[in-house]
């Protein structure tokens, strides 16, 4: 997804989701192609996994589905 349709699905401004994925860059969660497209890196995956496993164990059984 291109980063103006994901600020929108997100609800958030577009210069407060560029701040958050230039975090996550800086951290190899997700990169933008050459296409202008935002991906999930393998550590981005990683990560995903493993905070719907947290949510699960302390929150209860609430799948978030993916963008």
């Amino acid at each position: 997804m291109k980063r103006t349709r994901l600020a929108t699905a997100c609800g958030l401004s577009y210069d407060k989701l560029e701040r958050y994925l230039n975090w996550m860059i800086e951290r190899n969660l997700v990169l933008i192609d050459g296409d202008g497209f935002v991906k999930l890196t393998r550590d981005g995956e990683r990560t995903y996994e493993e905070l719907v496993s947290w949510i699960k164990r302390y929150v209860g059984s609430l799948r978030i589905s993916r963008i």
